[in-house]
């Protein structure tokens, strides 16, 4: 009361005076803060400044001034500051935070503020806000004082305000994603996105602001605001023992998210899975979830929604992955201790993603802590993984450090078979990240990724492939309503192949693929109702499609060598999240992508309507260096849309159109780490895929449960498959081996999940098909007679069921169960003689299945204690993969043996594989 007596007295001695412009000044500044400045003036001049310290010494300020009124410097540097400032007589300046003072106090000033009931419907704005008023001052259930926000107008023409900021994890400074925060008895709310960043606009006045989520302690803070401002969250995770949750984001994401088909999987969840050898791989999770599947076990690659493997868009912090595992797809290549959260989406592509027809998997690394050095680590039987979080400078930058490898080769030299003991798999991988917080408005970002295969199970022939990824991102702040970010990636993979095992054929073989990125995303928050997103982004594609060299003079392989493809491709995007009204949400975007095929090159013309070889080639185009080719391009559409049947139910319906430049070339029936990605060109058309979508998602019992159930079509056009016999590797005629047709897809998809409870999990089930039809003109560009057939992925039925039970806060037990159609294969059903020559007859392209795939893994994991004071917090996980011994066929093929067909199935765990896995965290 004293206090307030004090100001109102203060406040009447100001009544009478009016502001005056005093005299000028010259000032030259760099980084300094406004204290210092205030100090300078008051040192130079006659001028006096009357402040509180701490209000002065947060950010710094440049800038150069020469025979300036003060009162325009003051406003030039306090223009983006909440500090207000009063001329008093001549030379006395008084600065105040966030409030203004007045020179005749405007009418209603000693009005109290607003009662709740009145903030509940649409809060009036006063005709000043007060500086203190005894409900503000009073502390709230946390004991704070409100916060001020923003600076007070004069002319009281602003009468709402937008309210942002960050909230990250207090312990690990990691953006928390998906927070909601709530404007208390207004009704308006957000909620955070991948970064942490929020942004909401409020009337005017004093506000209670709430933020929650799932495993983090909510908080309330009362705030003034005055106007445009920032409120950030430091959180602490709740020590509320929480049920194991490994799809996740805030608890009605999957009824609230406009965008459907999108899913996402928190890499520090699945620690409890039971997978092959210990390893936690965050692929083999997402081939659990409906829709999404692999060609088979240690297989590389995966389908989504009946799409090809080369149809998924793997971003690692914006940089393409082109081959995401080690070892035939065993093992994931993507360090799960480095890695936070991936967004996977199926249905809905988000417009600013693009160059792939199925899937984007947007996996980001880590933010590491800068407070203090943390880590974690694993041992496990043929695996060891570190990581470390390291501190730059306190709460502005940080370092984070993995790296993983396998010991498989000492484990493999100590064996006692020479067999073995001559074999050889290695691999590792590592990943550093650098963070530096600049200022309130920028962010550096630079993320470097590497990874390495050699392998040599045939004692002849060495492979090895690796990646290389590298990322440049700058987020920028322009103002209250305008953010930014400009990134620059690299990606690169190639492989090649050593044969050693005699002088006269050894060979070299090798092969690479590498890619430019440069993107501009900008996003602008016009208002609750509409938040857009736009930008532009540039790829330069540069392919080596093969070479093979002689490894001593004495070999009769002869050196061949591919001429490079280079390619360009733009894209322009624009999407608006709508907030139509409480029930219903649009998301519409607009891509449209241009790519040019470039020079330098020979290109092959045939004649139309004729087989593509060598008796109906009609010239060869000479290109030079950047010179274009052929261009391609159109407008590709993404909408989608979210409607609220009820509180907590939602029908979701979409609409996607993409299209696809590069295609991959393989005549395996399943993805190989040898496959080559070839460019679209003259001959060969860029794919293009359309689909329809449509998903009704409902929560139960305060979402303990979630139900799901989605259907779609795609149709495509231009896929590319191969023809009977064909030769791929190293041919420079490769468009005479290769045919485009269409294809479609089709399903169903249910999901399942129980959020809490002991026993908790989810169970997820897919009906599709995916069928492929190639009738081209002439019989040798036919298939199957020109009819749709099942693609080699095609698997109507996929079940999985991922369960853990809770026997307490330390110990549980984790079960996976997956089942799954056979996939197609094509069978030989005879033998011919021709001309003195036998031949084996198969039926129609993949006509027959190989037989059905069931596996039922379970682990026991063993939590350390739960003390807050200790070193390092431990995990003991005990698992057997493949508990019924299954001999899951990898793949059939055959053999004529003595003029007989015989039929053999390989597989890759026909046993029981148990493993202990010892992970710490500190």
């Amino acid at each position: 009361m004293k206090s307030l007596m004090s100001t109102c007295f203060l406040f009447c001695v100001f009544w009478g005076v009016s502001q005056t412009s005093g005299g000028r000044i010259t000032v030259t500044f760099e980084n300094w803060t406004l204290k210092e400045l205030a100090s300078h003036i008051q040192e130079t001049t006659d001028y006096h400044f009357f402040y509180v310290d701490q209000w002065l010494v947060q950010d710094t300020i440049s800038g150069s001034f020469s025979n300036t009124p003060l009162e325009n410097v003051l406003k030039e540097v306090l223009g983006n500051t909440d500090i207000n400032y009063f001329l008093m007589d001549r030379y006395k300046v008084i600065l105040t935070r966030g409030n203004t003072i007045y020179d005749t106090l405007p009418e209603g000033f000693f009005t109290s503020s607003k009662t709740d009931s009145a903030i509940a419907e649409i809060p009036e704005i006063p005709d000043a806000l007060p500086i203190f008023n005894k409900n503000d001052v009073a502390p709230n259930r946390e004991g704070e004082v409100p916060v001020k926000i923003g600076r007070e107008k004069r002319d009281r023409s602003q009468q709402f305000a937008t309210l942002e900021g960050f909230a990250v994890n207090a312990g690990t400074n990691e953006p928390i994603s998906d927070l909601a925060v709530l404007v208390q008895r207004t009704g308006k709310g957000t909620t955070t996105n991948a970064n942490g960043y929020y942004s909401i606009e409020i009337p005017l006045g004093s506000h209670t602001i709430e933020v929650s989520a799932l495993g983090i302690q909510g908080r309330q803070q009362k705030i003034i605001l005055y106007g445009n401002g920032r409120l950030n969250f430091e959180l602490e995770e709740s020590f509320q023992m929480l049920d194991e949750v490994v799809l996740q984001g805030n608890s009605d994401r999957n009824i609230n998210q406009t965008i459907g088909g999108a899913v996402q999987i928190e890499m520090k969840e699945i620690k409890k899975i039971p997978l092959v050898l210990g390893e936690r791989d965050i692929f083999k999770v997402a081939t659990t979830l409906p829709g999404i599947s692999s060609a088979g076990e240690g297989a590389t690659g995966y389908n989504v929604r009946g799409g090809r493997t080369d149809q998924n868009l793997i971003l690692l912090d914006h940089a393409v992955i082109y081959n995401p595992t080690h070892f035939f797809g065993l093992f994931s290549a993507i360090n799960p201790f480095t890695s936070d959260n991936v967004e996977v989406f199926k249905g809905n592509i988000p417009a600013e993603f693009g160059g792939r027809l199925s899937s984007v998997f947007d996996i980001r690394t880590k933010t590491a802590n800068d407070k203090k050095l943390s880590g974690e680590a694993s041992i496990g039987p043929v695996t060891g993984n570190l990581a470390l979080e390291i501190p730059i400078a306190k709460d502005k930058a940080s370092l984070l450090v993995g790296g993983r490898t396998t010991y498989s080769k000492w484990i493999l030299r100590s064996l006692k078979e020479e067999e073995l003991r001559n074999n050889q798999v290695s691999f590792f991988d590592v990943v550093a990240k650098y963070n530096h917080k600049i200022n309130q408005s920028n962010t550096l970002r630079l993320m470097g990724y590497y990874s390495d295969d050699a392998f040599n199970i045939t004692r002849d022939s060495l492979y090895g492939y690796t990646n290389r990824a590298v990322s440049l991102e700058w987020a920028h702040k322009f103002n209250d309503k305008n953010t930014g970010e400009l990134i620059l990636a690299n990606s690169g993979y190639d492989f090649d192949i050593e044969f050693d095992v005699n002088s006269v054929n050894d060979f070299k073989l090798a092969y690479s693929i590498n890619e430019t990125l440069l993107k501009l995303k900008m996003k602008y928050l016009h208002n609750d109702a509409h938040n857009i997103d736009y930008g532009i982004s540039g790829k330069l594609y540069n392919v080596e499609p093969g070479s093979i060299d002689p490894l001593n003079s004495e070999t009769v392989i002869e050196s061949v060598f591919i001429p490079d493809e280079r390619g360009i491709e733009t894209a322009f995007f624009l999407s608006d999240d709508i907030a139509v009204n409480q029930k219903l949400s649009l998301n519409a975007g607009l891509r449209y992508s241009l790519f040019a095929a470039l020079g330098e090159s020979s290109q092959r013309i045939y004649e139309n309507g004729s087989p593509r070889n060598e008796n109906t080639l009609i010239e060869t185009q000479i290109f030079d260096e950047n010179e274009v080719i052929k261009t391609y391009g159109g407008l590709e559409t993404r909408v989608s849309a979210r409607y609220f049947v009820a509180p907590n139910t939602s029908l979701k319906l979409g609409y996607n159109s993409s299209f696809q430049y590069v295609h991959t070339l393989s005549n395996n029936t399943t993805v190989s780490p040898t496959d080559t990605w070839k460019l679209s060109d003259i001959n060969i058309k860029p794919q293009r895929a359309d689909q329809f979508a449509l998903g009704l998602h409902k929560n139960i019992n305060e979402n303990a449960f979630e139900l799901s159930l989605e259907t779609y079509y795609k149709k495509f056009d231009n896929i590319l498959d191969y023809k009977t016999g064909a030769d791929l590797l190293l041919n420079e005629t490769v468009e005479t081996e290769v045919l485009q047709g269409k294809g479609k897809s089709y399903g169903i998809e249910f999901l399942a999940k129980k959020n809490n409870g002991k026993l908790n999990g989810w169970l997820g089930y897919t009906y599709s098909r995916s069928l492929i039809k190639f009738d081209g003109l002439l019989e040798e560009e036919r298939i199957n007679n020109g009819e749709f057939f099942p693609s080699n992925f095609d698997k109507p039925h996929d079940l999985s069921l991922v369960t853990n039970y809770k026997f307490s806060k330390r110990f549980s037990l984790s079960a996976n169960f997956v089942y799954q159609t056979g996939r197609p294969v094509t069978y030989p059903v005879g033998n011919y003689v021709y001309e003195g020559q036998e031949y084996t007859f198969y039926t129609d392209r993949n006509k027959f299945r190989i037989p059905d795939y069931y596996r039922l893994d379970l682990s026991f994991n063993v939590e350390g204690n739960h003390k807050i004071k200790k070193f390092a917090h431990s995990f003991w996980n005990i698992s057997i993969y493949n508990v019924l011994g299954r001999n899951n066929p990898y793949s059939v093929f055959f053999v004529t043996e003595n003029g007989q067909i015989k039929a053999y199935k390989s597989s890759i765990f026909a046993i029981p594989i148990p493993t202990i896995t010892y992970n710490f965290k500190f």
